[in-house]
């Protein structure tokens, strides 16, 4: 096998523009594709130099069902700090909680997708 990275994560959602102002505005993704494409808007975002992004797929995109993605794992370097720019701006935010392999804490995306946010324990 010669797998070098993964290419995008699709995230379904269901008003690709409230997924976009959550996703850049509140997380501070960049955009990296926004076009029409025959089967809908093709929108992604990444952390800045990410090789792997985010499809925030809308109605209609591949079937998906908004909401039902779980496990996004977002690693930051300062989850305490991070937590509280999430809450500020209106986020539920579960944590953040000390684990073997850093702080962790959960969040959901405006359509329900599961998201955590990880600093991750130094030499784990």
């Amino acid at each position: 096998m010669t797998i070098t990275h993964a290419s995008f994560v699709t995230l379904p959602v269901s008003d690709q523009d409230r997924a976009l102002r959550f996703y850049r505005d509140v997380l501070g993704l960049e955009v990296t594709a926004d076009r029409d494409m025959p089967q809908g808007r093709w929108l992604q975002v990444a952390p800045a130099g990410a090789r792997t992004v985010f499809t925030l797929a809308g109605p209609g995109m591949g079937g998906f069902e908004p909401g039902s993605a779980r496990g996004i794992m977002l690693v930051t370097t300062d989850v305490d700090a991070d937590c509280a720019r999430l809450a500020e701006a209106g986020i539920a935010v579960q944590g953040p909680d000390e684990l073997p392999w850093g702080r962790m804490a959960l969040f959901t995306d405006p359509d329900g997708n599961g998201l955590a946010l990880l600093t991750e324990k130094e030499g784990f």
